[in-house]
């Protein structure tokens, strides 16, 4: 039996984040997120033709420093977008006005690029079905890939992430919490009891 934790913060201390087990540390993000970059590149020869899009909240972060490890690999910028799903869910009709989008910034033109969508965790999959959604409004890439930090199972929809950080065994009664420097202060994951969002 694992007790609950929190993750401790590069000072030493514990920030004031939700207590569950650590699934991933801060220093397993990093190897994870310089690994998932190295397979972008490999996988993909031509670095020119990438484009990479992070999918509101965390994705947009964690797609932030993908595009700046592959611009080191391959000595080239990559540029990177960002896209919100809100109004483009499966579920929006039950969501109602309690939705609020985040905004959607993409380069200008996606024809004939390599996209590499950017998310946290890959559960459902829906959130993924919707994002490929609307970047087709936007254009039509050569190809979509996926890359995420977690991969907890569990899918509605037949998507299968192309690059995954470190796949984590859940049941669909728990929850994963991914913390992200850039806006939680602190890199981790914990999984905790309580209903999946």
């Amino acid at each position: 039996e694992t007790k609950n934790e929190k993750i401790p913060s590069k000072r030493g201390g514990r920030m004031n984040q939700p207590e569950g087990k650590i699934i991933l540390t801060a220093e397993e993000t990093g190897r994870a997120l310089t690994r998932i970059s190295h397979e972008i590149a490999e996988k993909n020869p031509d670095t020119s033709s990438i484009v990479i899009v992070g999918i509101h909240t965390r994705g947009v972060p964690i797609s932030q420093r993908l595009a700046k490890k592959i611009s080191e690999i391959a000595s080239i910028d990559v540029p990177v977008g960002e896209i919100d799903t809100t109004f483009y869910r499966d579920d929006i009709s039950q969501k109602g006005a309690a939705l609020n989008a985040a905004k959607t910034n993409l380069p200008a033109d996606l024809a004939d690029k390599t996209v590499i969508l950017v998310d946290d965790v890959l559960f459902t999959g829906r959130s993924i079905r919707a994002a490929v959604d609307h970047l087709i409004d936007y254009g039509r890439p050569a190809r979509i890939q996926l890359a995420v930090l977690l991969d907890r199972g569990h899918r509605e929809l037949p998507i299968r992430a192309d690059y995954v950080g470190k796949n984590i065994p859940t049941s669909r009664g728990q929850r994963v919490q991914v913390l992200i420097e850039e806006i939680d202060g602190q890199d981790g994951a914990l999984l905790m009891e309580g209903d999946s969002e």
